[in-house]
Order: structure tokens, then C-alpha cells, then sequence
């Protein structure tokens, strides 16, 4: 079942009009818009233009190339083809030309998770009397809401992973002159497979100094070795077999007494994560719909506070729908200002983090189901201290 599969048109309808627009228009081309992915949920990729139109009245239409409709497979309402660049044009016109339509545009970029359009193909949308509006609500609403199903299949991953990074900084951080970043990658890999979760990029581990780089990537030919009393930072993430991700961050030192400046930031970084969920939770008790902004001003609030602000050089979180860094609000008032609203059924990730260069780094993260009933933290059992040496 796909997004769209799930959507009330009913729903849709009724935000369609507190938007004041005529439709949704989606557009997709080689991938650019994994919003559109999302929603129809085609296998592989759209190698010609595709939009679906989808009307605050009347039926949906689609306007699909005939290389693609096999891939494509059924959309609702009315499916119209084409092949050349010409009957694209005129059936665009027709369908969408002179009216007000709401698309995955960022005005200025200022949220590039959201800004998927071409501007060409705004220009060419502007030449038939289009009107183009941001998309945001719709995209948190109907696109990244995740379903009851995904919801369990994430909590599943989520405590797969949650007892690898445990297992694994367990076993290494004793391992001292005994094992490197790449060797930790591997085996994490190995056993991310056995727990039948799949990757796109491998796991972070970083040792020490390199753990201040929070995209930090071991290669084999870089044999870094677990030295004593180091911090070691693991970042795994996996997908389910029904296309459904969890994302964690977890810490651990190689020695049996962290220094006093460590479980500092180590306590600073988990208080920030802890204080979002905090957040959250009188949200939900006061009925206010938090944004992304917010609930990234809690944890750098927070690390402000504690003297880190300016070792904290990211977002505290990001969404999770079909893409591990989905198109839905982000936890951002740092590198961009979300002020997307969160509402019921969107996940995302909470990740503050402190990062001290040639020194060492922290974080931790967890992800967010935010339910009906409130937010949902998973792994349920986030870490509290250092794994450390026993």
C-alpha cells in the first residue's frame, strides 16, 4: 500500500481549500522529488517527466510518458500519455494552465528537503497562467505520515538496532590495540545482515578525535586503532524489507573511568535529546502543534546553557518517511528555519550532538513516532551512560 493509497480525499480536499489552491501538483523526473516516490510508490525510476494532478474538485489525473506507465503502474482517476515534448505541453496546459497549484517548492531554498522542483519547469508552469504555491502541509500530512504497519516494523528495527550498538561497543571497547574503525564497520554490517536490515551508506565509527567529525567515514586503508581511554562513536542506521527505516547514534569509551570533561558533554548531549521528548510531551498535554524549529531550540536551549552551543554544528533532528532523511519537518531552526508544524504520524530523529575538533565528539540519537497518544521514543530503552570497559 502507498501513501496515496492511504490519503482521504475527503481530507485532502478540505486542506486544498485552507490552502486556497485549485491542486496538488507533483512532479517527478529521474528521482528529484522523492515526494512523488512517496506517495505513488513506483519501483526504480521515472525516466520521463511525470505529473499527477490531484484537484480540490473533481477526479485526479496523472500525465505520464508511455515508456513509463509499466512502472508507473495504476494511479487514481484518469491516466493521460504521451510522447513527445509537444503533447506534454498541451495536456499540461489543459489539465492545470490558469489555475493555483500547490508543489514542492522552497521559497529562497529555505528548506531544500522541500524545494524538489526545477525552476524550469516553474517557468514552463508560469508560461500556461499557473500560480505556484509551497506544498509544506500537504507534503507533512499526507506525503511523510507513516502507517500503522511501518510504525511496527520501525519499532522492530529500532530495537535490532539498539542491541547491535550495544553488543558491538560492549565487545570493542575493550578491545584496546585490537581492532579498528573499518573492522567495527564491518562487523556492525554483518550483523545489521543477519538481522535482515539493509543500508545505503555504511555505518559511521569513529575513534577518539575523528568522532568530532560527525560525518566522519573509515576506510580500510586507514587501519586506525582503538587506543585506551578514547571515545567511540557509532552511528548505524537499516531498512526494513518494506522500505521502513530506524537511525541511532550511541557512545562508548575504552577505559573503565571517563574523565570528568567527558560524562560532562556526554550528560549535556543526552539532556538536549531528553529535553525535545520533554517538549513533546507538554505539547501533546496542552494540545499545541510544536514545529521543528521549536523542538530544535529546546536541545540547543539546553547545550546553550551548559557552555556547548557552539560545538553543536547541526540540526538536532531530521524526518524519516520513505528516505532516511525524509521530506517531512526537520528538527532545524540552525541550518534552515522549519516552522512546519508536526501533527500524528510523522517520525523523525532527535541527534544533539557536541563535537570538540582534534579532540573528541558526542552524540546520541533516538527516533520520534509521534502518535495520537503522544511521542513515542525508540529504542524504548534510550542509552543513559557510557558504554565503557568493565
Amino acid at each position: 500500500m502507498t501513501a496515496l493509497d492511504r490519503v482521504d480525499f475527503a481530507e485532502l480536499r478540505a486542506v486544498l481549500g485552507e490552502l486556497g489552491v485549485d491542486g496538488w501538483l507533483i512532479f517527478d523526473f529521474h528521482g528529484v522529488n522523492p515526494v512523488a516516490a512517496r506517495l505513488v510508490g513506483y519501483e526504480g525510476m521515472v525516466t520521463r517527466r511525470l505529473f499527477l494532478w490531484l484537484p480540490a474538485t473533481g477526479s485526479p489525473k496523472s500525465i505520464v510518458h508511455t515508456i513509463d506507465a509499466p512502472a508507473v503502474g495504476d494511479l487514481p482517476g484518469e491516466i493521460l500519455l504521451y510522447t513527445r515534448w509537444s503533447e506534454l505541453h498541451q495536456l499540461l496546459e489543459k489539465t492545470v494552465g490558469g489555475k493555483r497549484a500547490a508543489m514542492e517548492i522552497s521559497p529562497e531554498d529555505a528548506v531544500p528537503y522541500l524545494d524538489r522542483v526545477p525552476a524550469g519547469v516553474i517557468e514552463l508552469l508560469h508560461k500556461f497562467g499557473v500560480a505556484v504555491t509551497p506544498s509544506d502541509r500537504l507534503v507533512t500530512q499526507f506525503a511523510s505520515r507513516w502507517s500503522l504497519t511501518e510504525m511496527e516494523d520501525h519499532r522492530r528495527a529500532a530495537e535490532a538496532l539498539a542491541r547491535i550498538a550495544q553488543e558491538t561497543l560492549q565487545t570493542v571497547v575493550g578491545q584496546v590495540g585490537a581492532v579498528t574503525e573499518y573492522q567495527v564497520q564491518r562487523r556492525v554490517l554483518a550483523a545489521m545482515s543477519a538481522e535482515g536490515l539493509a543500508i545505503e551508506d555504511p555505518p559511521i565509527v569513529a575513534f577518539g578525535a575523528n568522532a568530532a567529525n560527525p560525518h566522519h567515514d573509515p576506510k580500510e586503508a586507514d587501519e586506525r586503532v582503538l587506543r585506551a581511554d578514547e571515545v567511540v562513536l557509532l552511528d548505524l542506521w537499516g531498512q526494513t524489507p518494506s522500505k521502513v527505516w530506524a537511525d541511532q547514534t550511541w557512545m562508548g569509551f575504552s577505559g573503565a573511568a571517563p574523565p570528568d570533561e567527558l560524562v560532562a558533554v556526554w550528560e549535556a548531549v543526552r539532556d538536549a535529546r531528553d529535553a525535545v521528548v520533554q517538549r513533546l510531551r507538554q505539547a501533546h498535554v496542552t494540545g499545541e502543534q510544536v514545529t521543528g524549529s521549536v523542538l530544535d531550540e529546546a536541545a540547543r536551549g539546553l547545550l546553550r546553557e551548559r557552555g556547548y552551543a557552539e560545538s553543536f554544528t547541526h540540526r538536532t533532528g531530521h524526518s524519516i518517511d520513505g528516505d532516511i532523511h525524509g521530506s517531512g519537518p526537520h528538527l532545524d531552526n540552525f541550518e534552515t528555519n522549519d516552522i512546519r508544524k508536526l501533527v500524528p504520524g510523522v517520525v523523525f530523529s532527535v541527534e544533539p550532538g557536541v563535537y570538540l575538533k582534534g579532540r573528541f565528539g558526542v552524540r546520541s540519537e533516538i527516533n520520534v513516532i509521534l502518535g495520537t497518544g503522544g511521542p513515542e521514543v525508540t529504542p524504548q530503552t534510550p542509552q543513559q551512560t557510557l558504554i565503557i570497559v568493565l
